[in-house]
């Protein structure tokens, strides 16, 4: 029976961080779905439509995105996944993502968490830097695919007044 990964996030943008984890996690698992949440405690900075969109422009060919709503580990188990992916770039990001983990496998005692290491070269990149980056006006560039660079070109700064993009 082929394995099935889940690899949810809000990617508010995606990195290459992010795309590193899904390129790596494609040797692990026969089917890859990538989960784009709505998590109700943040606000998020692009529309959910501009994250699938970008997201789905970047990732490999065989590879699914979907939006979810509720817990990460519900939505594995709705399409068929029994392995949840997740990444770390550090020892500060192990404690939160065990504890994630525990209650996952008490949730669904069939799903497992597979812990992935971030690659050297993007262990430092996250959503968060980038939002900084770009409303201090610096290059993203050096932190996301160019397909998310040209994209995040046209949008104004995250905080800054006017609609969502």
């Amino acid at each position: 029976m082929p394995r099935t990964g889940f690899y949810a996030g809000s990617f508010d943008p995606p990195t290459l961080g992010h795309l590193d984890l899904i390129e790596r996690a494609l040797g692990v698992v026969d089917r890859l779905v990538v989960g784009v949440g709505r998590n109700i405690d943040k606000a998020p900075w692009m529309s959910l439509e501009a994250r699938l969109e970008l997201l789905a422009a970047i990732v490999p060919s065989q590879v699914e995105v979907i939006a979810f709503d509720g817990l990460a580990v519900a939505a594995a188990r709705s399409v068929g996944a029994t392995l949840l992916l997740r990444g770390v770039r550090g020892p500060e990001d192990v404690a939160g993502e065990l504890t994630m983990a525990r209650a996952n496998r008490r949730l669904d005692p069939d799903c497992e968490t597979v812990l992935l290491a971030s690659s050297p070269g993007t262990s430092h990149i996250s959503s968060r830097l980038v939002r900084e980056v770009h409303k201090a006006g610096g290059d993203v560039g050096l932190f996301v695919p160019r397909k998310v660079a040209a994209a995040l070109a046209k949008l104004p700064p995250p905080g800054a007044s006017g609609a969502r993009p």
